[in-house]
């Protein structure tokens, strides 16, 4: 059987914790405390709670800036860097790391996580 949360299906074995942080911009305090102001259990799993439990947890996030809101809030705090000319701005901008990483070697991953992704073909933005 397959629960749907917020039009993402999961499977009814599924915990609820898990699958409350699937959606992106919810981590681990944020579905806890979720959990808890509809008292389920840490353990829980989906095909476990009650249908009224599943239509309000969709309620609660429906209001929450989850997924592409939370991805556009971001996108939008490092254009605005970017545009302002900061340290931050240019180093997002350069695709290098921006928090104080040490740049001699080891800069793979800041290369691949630093760039904004512009829709379509796969392409990015440096």
């Amino acid at each position: 059987m397959v629960v749907s949360i917020l039009g993402a299906n999961f499977h009814e074995k599924k915990l609820v914790k898990k699958a409350l942080e699937t959606f992106y911009g919810l981590g681990p305090q944020m579905s806890a405390r979720i959990m808890a102001k509809y008292t389920i259990h840490r353990q829980a799993r989906l095909g476990t709670i009650p249908a009224k439990t599943v239509t309000a947890l969709t309620a609660e996030l429906s209001n929450m800036t989850i997924e592409n809101d939370a991805r556009r809030i971001v996108q939008d705090n490092i254009k605005r860097l970017r545009d302002m000319g900061t340290y931050r701005g240019r180093r997002h901008a350069m695709g290098l790391p921006v928090r104080g990483q040490r740049t001699r070697t080891q800069i793979e991953t800041a290369k691949k996580l630093n760039t904004l992704e512009r829709g379509g073909s796969g392409s990015r933005i440096n």
